[in-house]
């Protein structure tokens, strides 16, 4: 007599369940997919059209460009120059005043206060660009003139400083201060928000091992948000190198390729330019105006990848 084998259930493996795809998720992945693709392929199209319109002011002869340049790099040279250094001098006088108000909003402040401010921080970001540069021109070229004379006179010595100072107070400076307002407070609500996200088991615990504030801040805080930093100060730089009327209606501007602060004479930007010419401009000239643009958004290009790749490093 002979017995059926014996099936061992322990061993057998049993069947996984499908998974079940539900329809939401099916329709989010693909609007997902869909958006980020819209997003490069629209990003490719801004490029080509640049390109292509850009190819007629790269091959102009001397006389075809504006302000009677040799060739395009010439003509695009000093916009180059003006458009990163007020964009430079911005965030010098930026970023240190908005991870100090950062810093105070979020472990200094008291806690009725710190809300206010904030809210007062993200008002000052809708604030636009208009308003600012009025009231660079209306306020601070008045303000800042006598200091641009005590400057000259004590610091004259330095080429900073140096030379005839401007009677209207529109000076690169100026722009300048005027671009690192408009930054502050678009680093300075993403700096507050990097700092409340700090771990407060970190905090709590070097405050317990006999640290100051300010140590705790530096050993706990400010390591945590170095990528945050970095990110914020690439927004700032970001709106100073893009900012249109503002630079448009505070800076008195000229062709020249200048490092003197206080002068007459300043080098304009990239978009002041093309805000200020494009709409006279035709034939190479407007040729020569968006050419001037795709440098722009070739230098904004790789300051994002820059950003990322600071920040990607700083995380791993």
């Amino acid at each position: 007599m002979t017995t059926a084998p014996v099936r061992d259930q322990d061993t057998a493996t049993p069947s996984k369940p499908k998974a079940v795809v539900r329809i939401g998720d099916r329709v989010f992945s693909t609007a997902s997919v869909v958006a980020g693709s819209l997003i490069l392929f629209v990003l490719a199209l801004v490029a080509a059209f640049l390109v292509w319109q850009s190819i007629p002011a790269f091959s102009a002869k001397a006389g075809d460009l504006p302000n009677d340049a040799a060739n395009f790099w010439d003509y695009v040279g000093p916009l180059v120059f003006g458009t990163v250094w007020s964009a430079f001098l911005a965030l010098v006088m930026a970023v240190p005043l908005s991870l100090g108000i950062a810093l105070f909003i979020s472990h200094y402040a008291p806690r009725r206060l710190a809300p206010v401010l904030g809210y007062v921080i993200d008002l000052l970001a809708a604030v636009p660009s208009v308003v600012y540069g009025l009231w660079g021109i209306v306020v601070l070229a008045r303000f800042v003139r006598p200091f641009y004379e005590f400057l000259n006179e004590h610091f004259g010595w330095i080429p900073l400083f140096s030379g005839q100072v401007s009677g209207t107070g529109r000076t690169i400076l100026t722009a300048s201060i005027v671009l690192a307002v408009m930054a502050i407070p678009i680093m300075t609500a993403v700096m507050r928000e990097i700092f409340l996200q700090a771990p407060t088991l970190n905090e709590e615990a070097a405050l317990a091992l006999g640290a100051t504030r300010w140590e705790m801040i530096r050993m706990s805080v400010l390591p945590f948000a170095k990528s945050g930093i970095v990110s914020a100060i690439m927004l700032g730089l970001g709106r100073a190198l893009g900012e249109t009327m503002a630079i448009a209606l505070v800076l008195s501007v000229s062709t020249n390729i200048t490092f003197n602060l206080i002068g007459s004479l300043n080098p304009s930007t990239i978009a002041a330019n093309i805000a200020l010419q494009f709409a006279e401009a035709s034939g190479t000239a407007l040729n020569a105006l968006v050419a001037s643009g795709l440098i722009l958004f070739v230098i904004t290009l790789v300051i994002n990848m820059l950003a990322r790749y600071t920040v990607r490093k700083r995380v791993s």
